[in-house]
Parts: structure tokens; C-alpha cells; sequence
């Protein structure tokens, strides 16, 4: 459902292809609790489902109660004796698993996929003047976990660097996230219509109603938006859709299977991710993995991402006179010029192949020094 997620499951099955024995502790969907052998990525892995509730605000979130997660992480662990554990979150199932980790001598990796602008969005029903107080007691927290770790990594550099501000911790490795690139098609011949393509949760953070409102500068490209994902701001965003006389324009997909994913992203011309937040952004890594330019916004790690003129172009957030423009640059390139940011695209993608992280994560396990990978080179020159 979001990025931690799929890098988790990807990692997962990554290492279970390679032979290692690998159990996955996570909270148990629609009452579904104990150990499940569940095919994920086409691999069969061994799934603690553990009891769990919903975030009541929030249409899909379940969490692990805190007071029993110690208690079942190390019923887990002492059962398996694993030679290492890496946890994806610090909150709730990070706090069992380091625990038990540092008390049997167990390799410790834990993976930042987080801040305080993806948490306090489920908290929003609290008073605005409350958020700054949660976010400094989310950075505490961090640090009160993931100083326990052997090792501690992010997907990116300036996610490396957010964090160790935010933490004061030193030492976090940038490993990107990685993609299985052999999956994405590009087709690199011209289109017929202009298609504007999102992918990823519909949620706050991701700023997307930026992108329907850019679409309305470019209704004389007759221009179309494929919206592909779910969450709970979809509503508004179809309303705002409808407000904006896009209704016929704006196209929301929700959730689709991965064959279909394939197709959208192979047949758009040109990917578009205004979120603010994105501490890598797999989607946008598969959307140059189909060969498609892309407009984000400049902000966070996206960056790192996203050249301008290389593979696409970046923004100032909230500027839609600026997204629309760059959207319009790349929909009326000239071929040469279009098949030069395609190509672009896929040069840039090529350092972030699951099979590299899959090797860094298991020296990591191991307990060895890593070097972290170079994943702009000359493209960020």
C-alpha cells in the first residue's frame, strides 16, 4: 500500500529467491492471525500475522498493540534464533524486534522509511498546534530504537541526512529501495494521445490535486490524467476533478493488478509526481524503469530522481504555472528531444536494480562494511 510496504515485500522475496530462510513479522489483516505461508512476488514466504487493530481515522492502517508487541517479537525469536533482523519502522514493531535483537547478540539492520509529515497526517484530527510537539517526540523515538542497531540505512542521501538531523545519529547508509527492472516495458515510439500518468497512494502528502490543476493548462493538448492508486483523499480528489470541468479528463484507476500497472506506465507519455514527501519514491523509480520522463517536484529526495533536461524536470511545490509548463515541455518535444529524456530516464534507473540491494542488505546481515552506492553519477553532474 505505500513504499515501505513494497520495499519490505520486494527485499523479502528478494533474499527468499536467493535461498535464505526468511519470516516476515507483520500486523494481521481482518482478524487473520498466526503463521501463513503467503506467495508474494510469486515466491512463498513464512508471515507471523500478528493481532492487530485499525487506526480508526484512517481507512486501512493497523498497527500492533505496543504492550504486547515485546512479548510477541521475542515469542517469534526465540522460536526461529535468527541470525539477523531488520525492521522497517521504530513504531510498535521495531520497538519488540531491537529489543529481542540486543538481548539475544542478534545483527540488527533497521530502515528508515518515515517522517513526521507521513505520521502526523493520520493524527489529524488533533489540534494543529499539538504537530510540532509529535514530530520532535517522533525524532526522540527514532533515535531510542535505531541507536540499537547495528546498522541503520535509508533509501536515499538527503533521507540519510534528514534523519541524522532529526535524530542526531551518525553513520545511516543511503541504500535505495530498488526495483525488479526487468518488469517495466518501455516502448519508445511515439503516441497518439498526450497521457499524463500518477502513481501511488492518494493521500495528503502527495499533493496530487497539484497535477489536476495543472491539467487544466493543457486542455489545448487535450491532454488526459491517468490517477492510479487508492486512498482516502480520492474523494476529494474526484470532486475537485468534477469543480475543474475535468471529469472526462481525469481518470482514476484505484488499485490494479501488476499486469495493468505495466500497461499504464508503458503507454503514458510522460510521469508526474508533485508529492513533498517522498523519502525515495519507488513509483517514480518504475515509472523511469518504463522509460517515461517525469515532473516532480523539487522536494526531498526527489532529486536525486528526477535531472532536469536529463530524465524530466523539477518544480518549486505549489507552482502549477511551473508543472504545467514542464508537463507541456516534454508532451511537444520534438522526437529527437523526447527520445533523449526517454533513454535518459532508463540510464538513471539502471543503478537502482533490486539485485545490488538485495547484496548490500546481506553483507549488512553478515556484519561487514559497505560502501554506499553511487546511484546519480554523472547525471546529477
Amino acid at each position: 500500500m505505500n513504499g515501505a510496504a513494497t520495499f519490505s515485500r520486494n527485499l523479502a522475496a528478494g533474499l527468499a529467491s536467493r535461498g535464505h530462510d526468511v519470516h516476515v513479522m507483520a500486523p494481521a489483516q481482518k482478524g487473520r492471525v498466526g503463521v501463513f505461508t503467503e506467495v508474494h512476488e510469486g515466491v512463498p514466504l513464512t508471515v507471523h500475522r500478528i493481532y492487530s487493530w485499525r487506526w480508526l481515522p484512517h481507512p486501512w492502517l493497523r498497527f500492533m498493540l505496543p504492550w504486547r508487541v515485546k512479548a510477541n517479537a521475542e515469542r517469534i525469536v526465540r522460536e526461529l534464533k535468527p541470525d539477523a533482523i531488520h525492521f522497517q519502522s521504530h513504531i510498535v514493531v521495531g520497538r519488540g524486534l531491537a529489543t529481542s535483537a540486543v538481548k539475544h547478540g542478534i545483527q540488527l539492520v533497521g530502515t528508515n522509511h518515515t517522517m513526521p509529515e507521513n505520521i502526523l497526517q493520520h493524527v489529524a484530527i488533533l489540534p494543529r498546534f499539538t504537530l510540532d510537539w509529535l514530530a520532535a517526540i517522533q525524532w526522540r523515538s527514532a533515535r531510542k530504537w535505531f541507536e540499537k542497531a547495528d546498522a541503520i540505512t535509508t533509501p536515499t542521501r538527503r533521507a540519510a541526512d534528514f534523519f541524522e538531523r532529526g535524530t542526531g545519529l551518525t553513520g545511516v547508509h543511503a541504500i535505495s529501495c530498488g526495483i525488479d527492472t526487468s518488469f517495466y516495458t518501455a516502448d519508445l515510439s511515439p503516441r497518439t494521445d498526450n497521457v499524463i500518468v500518477f502513481l501511488g497512494r492518494l493521500d495528503e502528502e502527495k499533493y496530487i490535486h497539484e497535477a489536476i490543476e495543472a491539467l487544466v493548462r493543457l486542455q489545448d493538448l487535450d491532454a488526459k490524467l491517468v490517477i492510479i492508486g487508492d486512498g482516502e483523499v480520492r474523494p476529494r480528489l474526484e470532486a475537485r476533478a468534477r469543480e475543474l470541468g475535468l471529469a472526462d479528463r481525469v481518470r482514476f484507476t484505484g488499485r490494479v493488478s501488476d499486469e495493468e500497472l505495466r500497461r499504464e506506465l508503458t503507454e503514458a507519455n510522460v510521469f508526474a509526481m508533485p508529492s513533498r514527501a517522498e523519502l525515495q519514491s519507488i513509483s517514480t523509480m518504475e515509472a523511469l524503469a518504463s522509460g517515461l520522463p517525469v515532473v516532480a517536484a523539487d522536494a526531498m529526495a526527489l532529486p536525486h530522481l528526477v535531472h532536469p533536461g536529463v530524465n524530466g524536470y523539477l518544480y518549486q511545490p505549489g507552482d502549477i504555472e511551473a508543472f504545467a509548463g514542464y508537463l507541456r515541455t516534454i508532451l511537444t518535444a520534438a522526437p529527437d528531444e523526447l527520445d533523449r529524456l526517454r533513454r535518459g530516464a532508463l540510464r538513471t534507473v539502471e543503478a537502482h536494480d533490486i539485485q545490488r540491494t538485495l547484496d548490500i542488505f546481506e553483507a549488512l546481515y553478515r556484519g561487514e562494511e559497505v560502501v554506499d552506492p553511487d546511484t546519480e553519477g554523472e547525471l546529477a553532474r
